[in-house]
């Protein structure tokens, strides 16, 4: 199915991802049902964070045309989503699911926890605890994980709570590098509890660069990350192959995320410090060794 140009720049947008979403080393058919579910997850995403591209194509295709309301364009998105799984989609993005949903037999769950999470994003701009900003990940970012695994066949009790430690850690990630992006949306992912510890107040996240209490919190929250991200990585062992690649892929992607943080001082107010090749290559690469000895 070739997809209109509304879907086309949802897709293009794989290219500036902090992390590979089909890199070329993975099977044609991985790569197409990988790249069928970013769609999904970039289009719901965009809806949350009001950025669907001008001219409503997209919230026409929804059958929503003319609404502008992040919520219900969200409830017209998730009517949609159902029709993936009883009847056939308006949008192209979730036509194109279709196929990567019958041919797995994926669930309607990971899929709805997406919605729910970008729905509790218009909702709810503050985490008074880590334990609240982990439930939050649970719905953002461990669903993904959980369609990696269940798209090519290795799902397993164990493997999907290793999934879920890797998947949580690297939404962390992502909200320590984008402190000052997300504060501009009047959105906070540090913990409340954190920050007061801390004594870490609004205004000093406001800042253009980082206090040593600002950078003390950030480095707490990394070394716990971290910890986090170890707790997962037994994942990358337990798989073979062009999937063990990819896995590697994600963790190390995640500890070079870190080091960058940690080499810019944990001061992220300037902007989100970000991986260098050479540096997430040798992080793979280590991932990767550590994963033959635990394999």
């Amino acid at each position: 199915m070739c997809p209109d140009a509304s879907s086309r720049t949802t897709l293009d947008k794989a290219a500036h991802e902090n992390f590979p979403v089909a890199p070329f080393f993975l099977p044609r058919a991985w790569r197409d049902d990988l790249m069928a579910v970013y769609g999904y997850a970039r289009l719901v995403d965009d809806i949350g964070d009001g950025d669907l591209a001008p001219g409503g194509a997209d919230a026409r295709l929804l059958g929503a045309e003319g609404e502008t309301d992040r919520l219900a364009l969200l409830d017209a998105f998730e009517t949609d989503l159902r029709r993936v799984f009883d009847g056939t989609p308006s949008h192209p993005l979730l036509r194109a699911l279709r196929p990567t949903v019958r041919r797995h037999g994926l669930t309607p769950e990971p899929f709805l926890g997406l919605i729910e999470a970008n729905r509790q994003d218009q909702l709810v701009r503050r985490y008074e605890t880590y334990d609240d900003l982990a439930a939050y990940c649970e719905l953002s970012a461990n669903p993904v994980g959980r369609l990696v695994l269940g798209i090519t066949g290795t799902t397993s009790p164990e493997r999907l709570r290793r999934s879920d430690a890797v998947c949580t850690a690297l939404q962390i990630v992502e909200h320590l590098q984008d402190v000052a992006e997300d504060l501009a949306h009047d959105r906070i992912y540090l913990p409340a509890e954190d920050m007061r510890r801390f004594r870490v107040t609004e205004a000093d996240l406001a800042r253009p660069s980082g206090g040593a209490s600002v950078r003390a919190l950030i480095a707490f929250e990394a070394e716990r990350t971290r910890r986090l991200l170890d707790e997962g990585r037994p994942l990358v062992g337990s798989v073979r192959g062009r999937l063990r690649l990819l896995l590697a892929g994600f963790v190390g992607g995640g500890h070079a995320a870190l080091d960058a943080i940690t080499a810019a001082g944990h001061d992220v107010l300037p902007g989100p410090p970000r991986a260098t090749g050479p540096n997430l290559m040798r992080s793979v690469g280590a991932v990767l060794r550590r994963a033959r000895g635990e394999g």
